[in-house]
């Protein structure tokens, strides 16, 4: 069996563009990890990525609100956007704590992720499992036809079996196939898009690339605007060769702008600003 067909994911790999974009993502990331401040404060950086990411990944999902006031509120049990910043944050942190189990059982990690996200606000016999036969899905910004539930649990397997297998496809090539994947089936009856970036940023993480979570993708995919995600995303829905390259290439500049966060954040600390 030749390598591509035994990892689907190393044919993307392969894609026109994609080998660039592996090639920038990975020489961003690098110069970040080289800064000076990363070697005496990577823990504030980690945890300044965080919040950022977060608030970029509510954004995507409805609600906007600049950094300072995320920072700043404590209570995000109120109305609608409140509570999809809290989920963000929530998802954020328990990112970092299902390192261990992602390679093992990816499936159990969404469904603790949905579980985390919905917080309460989904009725409870709805949280933390696939989307049942004629249940509806909450979903902002997402407007593509929604597969059926028999789809979602075949398709939710294919790729559970991929994770677990490994392979030699990039980071990068990875996390915005998951992330994709996701974002197609919506497998939740809420919280998809938030429950995607997680996983995409867990990716990144596990994968060696970003070891320190300093590369918020979730920021980038915020600051290239939800028309460019959704047009990138069609790409990813298309299936073309060409339509899957974008939405790689678009994950990938989303990371190189996290990146470009990060060294900011980095800059201020060694100017004694943050």
């Amino acid at each position: 069996m030749s390598k591509t067909s035994s990892d689907p994911l190393s044919a993307l790999g392969e894609l026109p563009g994609v080998p660039d974009a592996v090639d920038s993502v990975r020489k961003a990331v690098d110069r970040v990890y080289g800064h000076r401040v990363m070697r005496r404060r990577s823990n504030e950086v980690t945890a300044e990525a965080a919040l950022r990411g977060a608030r970029g990944s509510a954004a995507l999902s409805g609600a906007d609100w600049n950094l300072e006031e995320v920072r700043r509120r404590t209570d995000f049990s109120g109305e609608g956007e409140a509570r999809t910043i809290g989920a963000a944050l929530r998802l954020t942190a328990e990112a970092g704590q299902l390192l261990s189990i992602w390679r093992q059982s990816p499936l159990r990690v969404l469904a603790r992720l949905h579980l985390v996200a919905a917080g309460g606000a989904t009725p409870d016999d709805a949280v933390g499992r696939p989307r049942l036969v004629g249940e509806s899905v909450e979903e902002p910004l997402i407007e593509a036809p929604v597969p059926d539930a028999d789809e979602v649990s075949g398709r939710l397997e294919g790729l559970s079996r991929l994770i677990i297998a490994g392979g030699a496809a990039s980071a990068l090539v990875t996390s915005s196939v998951v992330h994709g994947e996701l974002l197609a089936l919506r497998p939740f009856g809420s919280h998809n898009g938030l429950v995607a970036r997680t996983a995409e940023r867990i990716v990144l993480i596990n994968s060696g690339l970003d070891p320190k979570s300093v590369c918020p993708a979730e920021v980038g995919h915020a600051e290239q605007g939800r028309a460019a995600y959704v047009a990138a995303f069609e790409g990813y829905l298309s299936g073309r060769p060409e339509g899957m390259a974008a939405w790689i290439a678009h994950c990938g500049r989303s990371v190189e702008l996290g990146v470009r966060e990060s060294t900011a954040v980095c800059e201020a600390m060694q100017r004694g600003a943050a």
